[in-house]
């Protein structure tokens, strides 16, 4: 039969994982270690021997303490390193769970993404948080949200049902 004081134990030691894995996961994993994922993909069709490298970036959520726009701008760099022939981004750029301490504004971090670089360039869609987030767009119905509004000032290109032809090599593709 356990003791009390046994039970104590094991539950302040059960509590004492859960508090370290919910810091990995909430500090560690997103602010020291960013993903970087590597595929190789030949579709059907490909044509043999035509390399292309793609990097993608998701899932930002500009926000402080966790991604301000000095983290982002090392997530560029290291980017920018990868020596991608094109750069995607994959939408989610604002912020937008509990645990913000303050916001960081589209017009702070869409800069910061115009320093990525690629031979065949950037291209961004938007993705659920940029409606969340603008509540001017909610509530006129429409509209563009800002994000996009400061992704294209800043000379990124926004795709919404959108596709555009590049070519590397004498070979021509479709991003859609």
């Amino acid at each position: 039969m356990m003791t009390r004081r046994q039970f104590l134990r094991w539950l302040g030691g059960f509590g004492a994982v859960g508090a370290l894995a919910a810091t990995y996961g909430v500090a560690v994993e997103p602010m020291v270690r960013p993903r970087i994922t590597r595929y190789e993909l030949r579709p059907r069709r490909w044509p043999a021997g035509f390399e292309l490298t793609i990097a993608a970036l998701a899932d930002i959520h500009a926000c402080r303490p966790w991604m301000e726009p000095e983290h982002i701008r090392a997530i560029v760099a290291e980017t920018n390193a990868l020596g991608a022939d094109v750069i995607v981004l994959l939408g989610d750029y604002v912020g937008g769970h509990r645990f913000v301490t303050g916001w960081v504004a589209a017009d702070e971090w869409a800069p910061v993404l115009a320093e990525l670089r690629a031979p065949l360039g950037v291209h961004a869609i938007l993705g659920n948080h940029e409606w969340w987030a603008d509540r001017l767009v909610q509530r006129a119905g429409m509209g563009p949200p800002a994000a996009r509004r400061a992704l294209e000032t800043a000379g990124i290109p926004v795709y919404e049902n959108d596709a555009v032809r590049l070519a590397k090599d004498g070979h021509a593709f479709w991003l859609a």
